[in-house]
């Protein structure tokens, strides 16, 4: 009988330092979420992730090829951090196609729902307008 308490009493410790294992990793294995305050004074930024999730893409001035960066090409979210002036974003390349004025300081929190999901395709230009 002795032998079998034995025996339970070692499969409880191993079962029960497994799952405190187990937590460890869990708990060390997910990155803390990049914030809007990420993006820096002067810029527009641009995230993978809905609601400013990851790491920003920051452009400065206009610009009318935003394609050709990942983040602005796939943008999910947007954030505003402009010094003194809203942006202009647009749908196509050279500022053409449709258009969304982005007030400073305000965020789009998914492009798959703002504005009707225009921009669901990511941006293509911008303007700063002061």
């Amino acid at each position: 009988m002795s032998r079998i308490k034995a025996i339970r009493t070692k499969a409880a410790v191993l079962a029960g330092a497994t799952v405190l294992a187990g937590l460890g990793v869990g708990a060390m294995a997910a990155p803390a979420q990049a914030a809007w305050s990420d993006c820096d004074g002067g810029a527009l930024c641009a995230y993978l992730n809905a609601n400013g999730g990851g790491t920003p893409g920051q452009v400065f001035g206009n610009n009318s090829d935003l394609r050709q960066y990942n983040k602005f090409n796939n943008a999910r979210s947007a954030y505003n951090n402009g010094n003194s002036c809203d942006v202009r974003i647009w749908t196509l390349l050279n500022r053409e196609g449709s258009s969304a004025l982005l007030h400073r300081g305000n965020a789009i929190y998914d492009t798959h729902t703002w504005n009707n999901g225009q921009f669901r395709y990511g941006i293509a230009s911008n303007t700063w307008v002061c």
